[in-house]
């Protein structure tokens, strides 16, 4: 499922450049992606694309956060078996630097949940929030989008 999403996210710049889920369908199994893997990120993509539509719109910027924009998000024993220790801290750092918002996390612990894996790999877990962006129509900052590009195994040692 995680390569299908992939070469989405690659090919289409944002959600809405995506072509309809039939179409989809049929680009993705002339490519050769297996049948079974295209069927669950097709479900996955068009959950995401409802859970999106439900979310409200960003504030203007310089406008106060809600009061319970700081409250602490506590995981069930499911999501912290799913997302494992390096997945919550890393959701928990993007949390920090105000790169997830309270609704975005929310959607990627969701869309983490109906993923395959346990626990989900980390590059995995980077692949969903950066399909959150791409379902919510947002680009992260240039930082953040490298970070979750990075791939630890190809940094070269100074």
């Amino acid at each position: 499922m995680f390569e299908v999403l992939a070469f989405v996210y690659d090919n289409y710049t944002d959600s809405h450049a995506c072509p309809e889920l039939p179409v989809l369908h049929r680009t993705l199994n002339t490519l050769g992606f297996a049948p079974r893997e295209v069927e669950t990120a097709l479900l996955w993509l068009e959950d995401l694309k409802s859970a999106t539509c439900q979310l409200p719109p960003n504030p203007p910027c310089g406008e106060p956060a809600s009061p319970c924009a700081a409250a602490t998000r506590v995981l069930t024993r499911q999501e912290h078996a799913r997302l494992g220790t390096p997945g919550w801290g890393f959701l928990a750092f993007l949390a920090s630097i105000g790169t997830l918002g309270r609704e975005e996390l929310n959607l990627v612990l969701e869309r983490a949940m109906a993923a395959s894996g346990n626990p989900i790999s980390l590059a995995d877990l980077k692949l969903i929030v950066l399909m959150v962006y791409w379902g919510l129509g947002r680009e992260p900052d240039a930082l953040v989008l490298d970070e979750l590009c990075d791939n630890p195994a190809e940094r070269l040692v100074h």
